[in-house]
């Protein structure tokens, strides 16, 4: 989740080769990828392996219904990522039969999710950190004062579940 951040490609040139950054500037004529190339990178990187339909879905979940996915969004997006080197396609058979094109993330496409990842780690958790707070804050102030403890609990049980269910997907990523 890169959070309407561009990478400047100008600030990574002692984390990502020479090459991969000459080449992306070549071939798409910009210097920086978009939240959304990213977000698209993120999760195919997190995936291994993903058909379209199935990233479809999980920007879906991702997005929360704040963005309604299209492949006609997608698709040239990650003809625009094979075509830059930073991801690659291979077919495999379904468990109903029929081949689909899956994607990877090349290791182009791996370098620059590292550099973007280490750029803007702890910023993107402060992000996160204020934006809950003031959801938060604003959630619990709307109820009556004799409300408020409850509901401060129900925040506090849903920010528990969001940690185990990190956690729960770092270890069996870990697998």
């Amino acid at each position: 989740m890169w959070l309407s951040k561009f990478l400047e490609i100008d600030n990574l040139k002692d984390e990502v080769s020479k090459e991969i950054i000459k080449e992306f500037i070549e071939q798409s004529g910009k210097k920086k990828f978009t939240p959304l190339e990213f977000t698209i990178l993120e999760i195919i990187f997190n995936s291994k392996l993903i058909s379209t339909d199935d990233l479809i879905l999980k920007l879906q979940e991702h997005f929360v219904g704040l963005w309604e996915t299209e492949s006609k969004t997608v698709k040239p997006i990650l003809s625009k990522l094979k075509g830059k080197g930073f991801l690659k396609t291979e077919h495999t058979k379904t468990p109903l039969g029929p081949r689909t094109k899956v994607y990877f993330v090349t290791q182009a496409g791996k370098e620059i999710l590292k550099a973007k990842v280490n750029e803007n780690f702890a910023d993107q958790f402060k992000l996160l950190k204020n934006f809950l707070i003031e959801l938060s804050s604003m959630y619990v102030g709307l109820f009556p004062e004799n409300e408020k403890e409850e509901k401060l609990s129900e925040v506090q049980n849903l920010l528990d579940e969001i940690m185990k269910s990190i956690k729960g997907e770092l270890i069996s990523k870990k697998k």
